[in-house]
């Protein structure tokens, strides 16, 4: 998720600082989570928020298509 969210940020030509403050919470904390790759789905949601974009996730069974979201 880290690679994604660093996309992210590169697409919305925004900084690790700039997404912070709209997050509400230090520079720090979003790079340690990015070092660690390690968000929660509600992280994800609200970076998405922060991003103007939108957040997805689930699984697509390969041999049926079937879609199983969150």
């Amino acid at each position: 998720m880290a690679k994604l969210v660093r996309t992210l940020l590169i697409e919305r030509d925004m900084k690790i600082i700039d997404m912070a403050k709209k997050l509400n919470t230090t520079p720090s904390n979003i790079s340690g989570k990015l070092r660690r790759d390690n968000f929660s789905e509600k992280e994800l949601c609200d970076i998405a928020k922060a991003c103007n974009a939108t957040f997805t996730a689930g699984f697509i069974l390969n041999d049926t298509g079937k879609e199983i979201k969150l």
